[in-house]
């Protein structure tokens, strides 16, 4: 039973699932917009326009409320799911352990500036011999860099 609570708690706490959830809630609440909208605002006015009806100002004035009040309804069921899901994310995070950083793999050639493995003794793309802490390029004779003697005029 436990193994079926667990496997339960996963399946409805999965991010998708969740989302879909608020998507349904948000819509039923959206829809309620949508319905007072055409109640309050095109209904009277299709009537207006087709002479089936006339309206006072305190007419317009309730139209005009009802639709505020569908609005305020949302705002308050989108506050409320904002809370709900935000506090239930950190009851979700709660008992995770952050990762510690991992060590790093890889290490720039100070010659040719490519990245090679850590514990590389000489670099793969320039063939520079890597030390411990600085690198000491191999000379042959064909990179061998000579110095010029100076000019003593």
């Amino acid at each position: 039973m436990k193994k079926f609570a667990n496997e339960f708690k996963t399946f409805a706490l999965r991010g998708n699932v969740m989302d879909m959830a608020v998507g349904v809630l948000i819509g039923g609440a959206f829809s309620s917009i949508v319905t007072s909208l055409t109640e309050n605002f095109i209904n009277p006015l299709l009537r207006f326009f087709t002479g089936a009806a006339r309206y006072t100002l305190s007419d317009i004035a309730v139209f005009a409320s009802n639709f505020l009040t569908a609005v305020i309804n949302f705002i308050i069921m989108a506050f409320i799911l904002f809370c709900v899901l935000k506090a239930m994310n950190k009851l979700m995070n709660l008992g995770k352990k952050e990762e510690e950083p991992k060590a790093p793999s890889v290490k720039t050639c100070p010659y040719c500036q490519s990245e090679i493995s850590i514990l590389a003794t000489r670099c793969p793309h320039c063939t520079s011999r890597l030390d411990e802490g600085n690198a000491v390029p191999e000379a042959d004779e064909q990179t061998a860099v000579r110095e010029e003697p100076a000019n003593s005029n």
